[in-house]
């Protein structure tokens, strides 16, 4: 028996003769992006200012990044998720790490998460992302790490203390393909530390910025769905308009609620001068964290958007959440 005596091995036949699209969805969203064009464009617009807060606000061009996301091949349209656990003073949309002149040995993401399973169609992905209950220590992991040579270990997020007594959330995203454009999606919250804990998950579905540049004006589109979209009653959904890659719903059951923004630069923040739109790629963090509602569109529509769920997990409890794509 080979691999291709199993449905996998169906799949992989079905790609060879090009019928279907099975790889067309998979783990093309990096984790975080070093050195690419993005990062060396915000460094000469913001000399000297490399921080958490100034990462999140441009928009990127060449690529994108998220936690535990996937993407098209082309990377046009990407999924990912957005964590707040009510302390952190920053929405977690991307994995933190330090600059090469930031760390004693280099650049380094201080997070873990950890790739669990894979397929080589991807119609089965795992991975685990550990998700502190208190605020992110991100100053205190550049000043350790920025005081350290380069003859001394580096100071790693769990060498802060902030997992003592288990206060974290595993956070495990299974995706599942019963087709190659039909996916599932399913995140399990748990609660590994002593107390109830609060959580805001938003699993967020943008468009790469490609129509800012110069090249290629047409602009997608994401807005919130009819009641002719939805699966179950307790639903909502988002629909997302490509003008090459087509049209896609993203089903979000028990969503407390849609958000819309643009993937547009915060550029009154980042640079000084006025933004393009009042709605930025950073929205999302103003609305859930600093409680800016005017900050998201009202007329639910945008290149960004994220549905909230906003849970309290008890002590050792798993809470799911469920999506459809």
């Amino acid at each position: 028996m080979t691999i291709y005596d199993t449905r996998e091995g169906v799949r992989l036949g079905m790609n060879a003769r090009r019928v279907g699209h099975w790889n067309r969805w998979g783990p093309y969203l990096a984790e975080r992006a070093w050195g690419t064009v993005r990062k060396i464009t915000v460094l000469m617009a913001t000399p000297g200012i490399i921080s958490p807060m100034t990462m999140r606000g441009p928009a990127y061009r060449w690529n994108e990044d998220g936690i535990l996301g996937i993407s098209d091949r082309h990377q046009y349209l990407c999924f990912a998720l957005a964590l707040w656990n009510g302390h952190d003073p920053i929405l977690k949309e991307r994995m933190f790490g330090l600059t090469s002149t930031e760390g004693n040995h280099g650049e380094d993401v201080k997070e873990y998460y950890f790739y669990l399973d894979n397929t080589p169609t991807h119609a089965y992905m795992k991975a685990l992302y550990k998700y502190p209950q208190t605020a992110y220590p991100y100053a205190e992991l550049i000043e350790e790490n920025r005081r350290r040579s380069k003859l001394d270990p580096e100071y790693e997020l769990v060498d802060t203390g902030i997992f003592a007594e288990g206060r974290y959330f595993d956070i495990e995203v299974e995706y599942a393909k019963l087709q190659p454009e039909d996916l599932l999606i399913r995140i399990n919250v748990s609660n590994r530390g002593p107390e109830p804990a609060p959580i805001d998950v938003l699993p967020t579905l943008w468009f790469r910025n490609t129509w800012s540049w110069g090249r290629d004006d047409r602009r997608p589109e994401i807005k919130a769905g009819g009641a002719e979209h939805y699966l179950t009653g307790d639903g909502v959904s988002m629909v997302a308009k490509h003008y090459d890659l087509g049209d896609y719903i993203l089903y979000c059951q028990g969503a407390d609620e849609l958000l819309f923004t643009e993937n547009e630069t915060n550029s009154a923040r980042v640079y000084g001068s006025p933004s393009p739109t009042p709605y930025v790629k950073d929205a999302f963090h103003a609305y859930v964290v600093e409680g800016r509602s005017a900050a998201v569109n009202p007329a639910r529509t945008g290149t960004k958007a994220a549905a909230r769920f906003r849970r309290v997990v008890a002590p050792g409890e798993t809470v799911s959440i469920h999506l459809r794509r």
